[in-house]
């Protein structure tokens, strides 16, 4: 594992522990990036600038960590452009259908106990180990 970095993964799951935990305090809403940006397209929302902040900041923190000297690795994106879109389909329907993301379950969801949460990041976690089986080993091998 040559990307192996305890220090800095462990700052950053206690940072977005940290969020998670004062976006419940302060809003009363759980962090799952699938509802916060759904809810920007929702005509009925009330609440659209700490969603809009949530999401600058996401996009923000890493232009900041560049800009402040980090190395920033661009991500890889294997695969052609249709397989790329297909993912992102599925990615989107499962997050429908599991009525939330991995943020969403995952890290708030869990630390709250919820039963569906810790299924449906069960069910998350499988149907990757399945996949990246399959195109490391199966199809894409």
């Amino acid at each position: 594992m040559a990307n192996f970095t305890p220090i800095s993964a462990a700052i950053g799951g206690a940072l977005i522990g940290l969020s998670a935990v004062l976006l419940m305090l302060f809003t009363g809403r759980i962090a799952g990036i699938a509802g916060i940006t759904g809810g920007l397209f929702n005509p009925k929302t009330d609440d659209r600038m700490w969603r809009l902040a949530f999401i600058a900041g996401l996009i923000a923190a890493p232009l900041a960590a560049a800009l402040l000297g980090h190395p920033v690795a661009m991500p890889e994106m294997p695969g052609s452009m249709i397989a790329i879109a297909v993912a992102g389909l599925l990615v989107g329907f499962g997050t429908r259908l599991g009525n939330g993301c991995t943020s969403g379950h995952g890290i708030c969801g869990i630390a709250r106990l919820s039963p569906r949460s810790i299924a449906a990041t069960l069910v998350f976690m499988v149907a990757a180990m399945i996949v990246v089986a399959l195109t490391r080993h199966g199809i894409g091998g």
